[in-house]
């Protein structure tokens, strides 16, 4: 009788990513999919519902401003002990996203300051053209800055009017393997 031993480490991180159509309901489909994927895991308080909104501007802004006809956007979320990123890539890197001040009585204009907002770092990587993946990273531990987790505070905000978080340019996450659009 022949044994043999395949004992694998188990990997901490788990990536997940699809490639969805460059439309509302491929949007709305990113931000269900991302919930169901994040409910199999026990995040801390708040993320999951963090990242869903992330995850629904992200997509929006992907499908509003960087939408290629016949082009599909990409989402990827990597799961680690210490963070979840989240990652959308559209086929349009000639606009970079910045958060701006909308007027008061606009109706849009206000999805990366929330990003801004929710996000512990977010930024822009520029891809091979004309791509471009936008990222935010949510830290899933408490660090000594963000106070008592338990008095509610997220410790998200910035401290005053005007103090921003800047954006970060690092590397997208690589393509998942056999990941495409059924739509």
């Amino acid at each position: 009788m022949n044994q043999k031993n395949t004992t694998q480490s188990p990997s901490s991180t788990r990536d997940f990513g699809l490639l969805l159509s460059s439309t509302p309901r491929g949007a709305r489909l990113a931000r269900l999919l991302a919930v169901e994927w994040l409910r199999e895991y026990e995040l801390p308080y708040g993320t999951t519902e963090s990242a869903a909104q992330v995850v629904a501007e992200l997509a929006a802004n992907a499908v509003t401003h960087g939408r290629v006809a016949g082009r599909d956007f990409r989402l990827a979320l990597r799961l680690s002990p210490e963070v979840l990123r989240i990652e959308v890539t559209d086929t349009r890197g000639d606009g970079l996203p910045r958060p701006q001040q909308p007027c008061q009585d606009a109706e849009s204009g206000r999805g990366l300051l929330l990003v801004e907002v929710l996000a512990d770092r977010w930024g822009v990587a520029p891809g091979p053209v004309p791509q471009k993946a936008v990222w935010v990273e949510l830290d899933l531990s408490p660090r000594p800055e963000h106070g008592n987790t338990w008095s509610g505070g997220s410790g998200c905000l910035p401290k005053e009017r005007g103090e921003r978080k800047n954006p970060h340019q690092t590397p997208p996450l690589p393509a998942p393997w056999g990941t495409h659009s059924q739509e």
